[in-house]
């Protein structure tokens, strides 16, 4: 029973670990990996700094949504009906490479076990089982089945690190904020990019599917919300051991991309046998599959909010909800259409303006989370204070440098 007033039980496992563990996929661990098998440990502070950033990110999306009863896409259409004329665009081209991206990253471990099959065959698989788990938009069996592959995550990941018995005065030392010569761009890239992805606008909406939908679950939000990042941390924590210990101190170089985790797993086998390489493909495997099942979710509920406001449709219609039309045409766009570019290649059009949309999420995101977090359309007991103010502001302006870093990156690629 619940009283009015607070909540008498909930649980730990909320939807903050949906956010966190969509947001930690193979390129996070492989960035991190690749930090630490170049600088060692001296970047370690940047990492936990990556994943605070992303606590105080995800909290005001949460507070704004408890406070309120609005979702974030409802907010943005409160700073500007512009943010329509942006995420619009966005969420569809975001939605075609990812989900390539995503299949082909999800498939390559499995690809390594087992190249009898063909790699693309894993890769559509993969699509068809991820949007065949989340069709029904059972939020509660989806946080259960990302409960698991955090499990497997946990495990594999962190033992990884252990097994490289790292060095606890090193790290300690890499806790103190120092950036090494030609380290900037990681150290922007580990403190902001880390866990960085759209899905961080989609914690309301699976606070909503978890029933946390007024002010009196806003201690419990901001639990959850911290417990799921200390765990994703720890997940970005131990890769950048494994590459300071394994790689860094052998001076062994990897592929800085997915390929780059296989070629880790051959490391391990070759240092500490089989049974370990399997292992943490298990858990490369579970990390690219949890951002499949987190995307095709979370990401579907903002386009069906998004086009079923765009119908005309009242906040509260069940098509601009979990398991509606919208949504599911979402999961379809996601599924579909990516296999054209498995098949195809990724057309270098399609990836420059991918990557120009892309710079402009995250500051998109902190800019509007401090406009909405300060105005009057928040309850005045839950606006931002200046120490949050500050935070944000900061925050705001690191994604804004790594904005501009991504989107001349996007234009030199061309």
């Amino acid at each position: 029973m619940e009283t009015q007033n607070a909540p008498v039980r909930w649980k730990l496992i909320g939807p903050g670990l949906a956010v966190a563990a969509t947001g930690i996929g193979a390129g996070d661990l492989i960035a991190t990996l690749v930090a630490g098998s170049q600088y060692g440990y001296a970047l370690l502070w940047a990492a936990v700094l990556g994943v605070v950033i992303k606590i105080f990110l995800v909290e005001g999306a949460g507070r704004w949504s408890l406070a309120t009863g609005h979702t974030i896409f409802q907010g943005w259409q409160r700073v500007g009906r512009w943010t329509s004329v942006y995420f619009g665009p966005y969420i569809l081209l975001w939605g075609f490479v990812y989900g390539a991206t995503a299949m082909s990253s999800t498939a390559l471990p499995i690809y390594t076990v087992f190249p009898q099959v063909p790699f693309i065959v894993w890769a559509i698989l993969t699509g068809l089982i991820g949007a065949a788990l989340v069709w029904s938009g059972r939020y509660h069996a989806f946080e259960k089945m990302i409960a698991v592959l955090v499990g497997v995550m946990f495990v594999t990941v962190v033992g990884a690190a252990v097994v490289t018995v790292p060095n606890l005065p090193e790290i300690l030392g890499g806790l103190v904020p120092r950036i090494p010569d030609g380290g900037i761009v990681y150290t922007l890239s580990l403190a902001g990019g880390v866990g960085g992805t759209i899905t961080l606008a989609a914690y309301g909406y699976w606070l909503k599917e978890k029933g946390w939908s007024s002010p009196r679950w806003m201690k419990v939000m901001r639990i959850d919300n911290s417990v799921a990042y200390v765990i994703s941390g720890i997940f970005v924590v131990s890769m950048l051991i494994v590459g300071a210990e394994l790689l860094y101190s052998a001076q062994i170089a990897i592929t800085d991309g997915d390929e780059g985790l296989v070629e880790l797993s051959g490391v391990l086998q070759e240092r500490y046998g089989s049974v370990m390489r399997y292992v943490f493909l298990l858990g490369f495997w579970a990390s690219s599959f949890s951002s499949v099942l987190g995307v095709w979710n979370g990401v579907s509920i903002m386009f069906a909010d998004f086009w079923g406001n765009l119908r005309g449709l009242p906040e509260d219609h069940p098509g601009r909800g979990i398991g509606g039309t919208y949504y599911r045409g979402y999961i379809l766009w996601l599924t579909f259409p990516p296999m054209l570019l498995l098949l195809l290649g990724k057309p270098v059009q399609v990836i420059i303006a991918y990557g120009v949309l892309g710079s402009l999420f995250m500051p998109f995101l902190a800019l509007t989370l401090l406009f909405l977090l300060n105005s009057r359309h928040m309850p005045e007991r839950w606006r931002n204070g200046w120490v949050l103010n500050a935070i944000l502001v900061v925050i705001a302006a690191l994604f804004i440098v790594l904005g501009i870093q991504q989107l001349i990156g996007a234009i030199a690629g061309s």
